[in-house]
């Protein structure tokens, strides 16, 4: 499915997958039915309630990894008819938050609260950051105090998505002082566990996304609910975000086809002259720069796509995040140009541009990703010789 047929922008398609136009006719009947100002949880149970979160994933197991493709096509038909918070709040559960919990396997809490989102039938709110800048979680300052039965849990995780209606908040949490890589741990928390308190963000963008600020102050649970061995956290975290680094360059292509559509639309009805403003020269060719910059996107997406998901290839990973993160905002950018006054309305792109600004931060800065494609500059080199 396409959100962007009228200029030819596409979610790259796998070599081979017989199913995925029934599957991207399967989303648009279940996301179509829902109103445009349907929330994160309710769009995240009408897929799951539908089986269409499964079928995200290879052989319906988050713990397989994802079908690019089809989560492409997931984001995009999202995109298409929910607002971008929404979308947002199924993008970090399909990513990150659902795999790291299928990955524990087992029938413990982990094992069977990935079972019952995928179902649909409960929400979880990745709580990575907290009151330390996002991009150094070795800084992290959420503590988790590990007895034999139980596990104690303090600290404060802020700009959580789904964090004002989850069930449960999957929380990197740190069980020994420093910054080593093996010195957290996540433990899944039951919302409605003494000592949870949550804060709505104050903000006015990302409508439906859920985003709130979690405190947690002696929350006791059975050890039970830690998730992996202790000390795996990061490296956890370091394979699943590289996902959510792909789903970002697969929902930005489809978010630019979308605006960009649009607005070529409202240039077509714009009279100037004998003709539009689509027939000024100049405005045309600001407008393909804009397409040249989102097929490049389409194509680096194409190209690493099945790297990050069967390697979790954190290299290729930041590459699609900062190429995602420049395309995003300087197609947006130039829409909301291009649309004038017309771009503060609420459909317009002005609004729209604002909250695509997370394109640049979730998920690890630009700055973050860069420094990453930085540090294998030789490898990234390598590929690139002829």
């Amino acid at each position: 499915m396409s959100t962007a047929a009228g200029n030819g922008v596409r979610p790259a398609p796998p070599a081979a997958d017989p199913g995925r136009e029934e599957f991207a006719g399967a989303l648009a009947d279940v996301l179509g039915a829902l109103p445009r100002d349907a929330d994160g949880r309710r769009v995240w149970a009408a897929l799951g309630s539908a089986g269409l979160l499964r079928g995200v994933y290879r052989a319906g197991d988050p713990a397989a990894g994802v079908v690019p493709a089809r989560l492409g096509a997931l984001l995009a038909a999202a995109d298409a008819h929910v607002g971008i918070g929404s979308t947002l709040a199924s993008c970090v559960q399909l990513a990150t938050a659902v795999p790291l919990l299928a990955a524990a396997r087992g029938p413990g809490p982990a094992g069977r609260t990935a079972g019952a989102a995928l179902d649909g039938a409960r929400t979880v709110a990745l709580a990575a950051t907290d009151e330390s800048p996002g991009c150094d979680l070795a800084a992290l300052g959420t503590r988790v105090s590990l007895g034999d039965t139980e596990v104690e849990v303090d600290g404060v995780k802020r700009w959580i998505t789904n964090a004002t209606w989850c069930e449960y908040a999957l929380v990197l949490a740190r069980h020994r002082p420093g910054r080593h890589f093996t010195s957290f741990t996540w433990v899944l928390v039951p919302a409605d566990a003494p000592g949870v308190t949550v804060e709505r963000a104050d903000t006015d963008l990302f409508d439906g996304s859920g985003t709130g600020h979690l405190r947690l102050e002696r929350v006791r649970l059975p050890r039970a609910h830690l998730v992996g061995r202790p000390g795996m956290g990061l490296a956890g975290f370091a394979a699943h975000i590289a996902v959510e680094r792909l789903a970002g360059a697969l929902w930005g292509t489809a978010l630019c086809g979308r605006v960009l559509a649009d607005t070529k639309r409202r240039l077509m009805a714009r009279p100037v002259g004998d003709g539009s403003l689509w027939h000024l020269e100049s405005v045309r060719q600001r407008f393909a720069a804009c397409l040249v910059q989102v097929r490049q996107l389409h194509a680096l997406t194409g190209e690493l796509a099945d790297r990050v998901a069967t390697r979790h290839d954190t290299t290729a990973a930041a590459l699609l995040k900062s190429s995602a993160a420049a395309t995003v905002e300087r197609v947006l950018t130039e829409c909301a140009h291009l649309q004038g006054a017309e771009g503060f309305a609420v459909t317009g792109a002005q609004r729209l541009r604002a909250q695509a600004a997370l394109f640049g931060i979730g998920g690890g800065t630009t700055e973050v990703v860069l420094s990453v494609v930085g540090d294998a500059a030789d490898s990234v080199l390598a590929e690139l010789a002829i």
